[in-house]
């Protein structure tokens, strides 16, 4: 199965800082509008995606959740030179910044570049010191006075990388969790008729604490839920074959736990058939930590939902070169879909 990666392209590269996320929702509604029943956002900016059953005599519902956000960052102050100072949105490891470009979403983009103390001047002790967010400022190229005429405190910040096709891979800023995001519009779009109501779900503010996933749950009050996210590959030299959680190329990833959530026996049983029935690659996911929308999916309803998640396993997470492999997209789409599909032939009481 070949994916879109022009789709992907544009859904990866636009912006959509957690509580700024207009573009990207915009971008969403405009995808996934013609493949679904009805579109609505909430008060919170989650876009809720509902796609009917042609059989659902009790009416139960299975809210999806991809999150829109990406990490990025908020203008904090303007100095007299016309640096900029930031705060994060979302984690970061520090070292990942040095040298990097990004896009201020001012009254218009101005490209900057992340800018810290030269290596030049640095002493001994300030060479041996880890870096701090705190060490970097974004530096516009323009004077105090030009760059008041389009910045201002408040303003978003989003990294600055295409998407390109490494080998079998693709990679980019914002892979977590856009290519989650293009899953599920992908899933929509293929999708005939699901076993139950699907709220396709596309958050916001997961980043900064699953703020949209929680709200969104509450107000669909879901029976079952799957949560979409990118997952930690740590497939790489130096790494210990217990440290690994998952690998590049050898499926999607059935979630069995991550810090926020241990996932429904059921719905882990539930995956773990249908990848075996349809033949679809898949690897178990234990992350013990960092947290996905697979909690408030989970626990805000009214009365909590049989829920589970489809892991998107990936590469140098929170930086701009995250990078996963095509087959593994691909397989998640697959998953997504036969379990939308065969969700009402499982035995739910087991």
């Amino acid at each position: 199965m070949e994916i879109n990666v022009s789709l992907l392209k544009q859904i990866c590269e636009i912006a959509g800082a957690p509580g700024y996320e207009k573009r990207v929702r915009d971008l969403v509604i405009e995808l996934v509008t013609p493949f679904v029943d009805e579109v609505k956002t909430d008060n919170l900016g989650n876009v809720i995606a509902i796609k009917k059953s042609k059989n659902n005599p009790e009416g139960k519902k299975v809210m999806v959740a991809a999150h829109m956000d990406e990490i990025g960052f908020i203008v904090t102050h303007i100095d007299d030179n016309g640096f900029l100072r930031f705060h994060t949105l979302g984690g970061f490891d520090p070292k990942t910044l040095t040298a990097q470009r990004v896009i201020v979403h001012g009254k218009k983009d101005l490209v900057g570049v992340m800018g810290s103390k030269p290596i030049h001047v640095m002493s001994q002790e300030e060479r041996a010191k880890l870096p701090k967010t705190t060490d970097y400022f974004i530096d516009l190229g323009m004077s105090k006075e030009e760059v008041l005429k389009h910045v201002s405190v408040g303003d978003p910040v989003t990294r600055d990388r295409e998407l390109i096709e490494m080998g079998d891979c693709v990679n980019c800023k914002s892979i977590d969790n856009r290519v989650a995001v293009f899953i599920l519009i992908e899933t929509l779009k293929q999708l005939e008729n699901p076993a139950y109501d699907v709220y396709a779900t596309f958050t916001v503010q997961e980043e900064v604490g699953l703020r949209g996933a929680n709200v969104a749950a509450h107000g669909i009050n879901p029976d079952f839920g799957i949560a979409l996210d990118t997952t930690i590959a740590f497939d790489v030299p130096g790494a210990q074959a217990h440290e690994k959680i998952t690998e590049l190329g050898k499926g999607t990833a059935i979630k069995i736990m991550d810090a926020m959530t241990i996932c429904d026996y059921r719905m882990v049983d539930f995956m773990k058939q249908t990848a075996g029935k349809y033949q679809i690659k898949w690897q178990p996911e234990i992350l013990t930590a960092g947290g996905t929308d697979t909690a408030g999916v989970q626990r805000m309803g009214k009365q909590g939902a049989i829920a589970g998640a489809i892991s998107i396993p990936t590469r140098h997470l929170h930086q701009v070169i995250e990078m996963a492999h095509k087959e593994d997209i691909a397989g998640s789409i697959l998953l997504l879909k036969a379990c939308l599909e065969d969700m009402g032939t499982f035995n739910w009481d087991h």
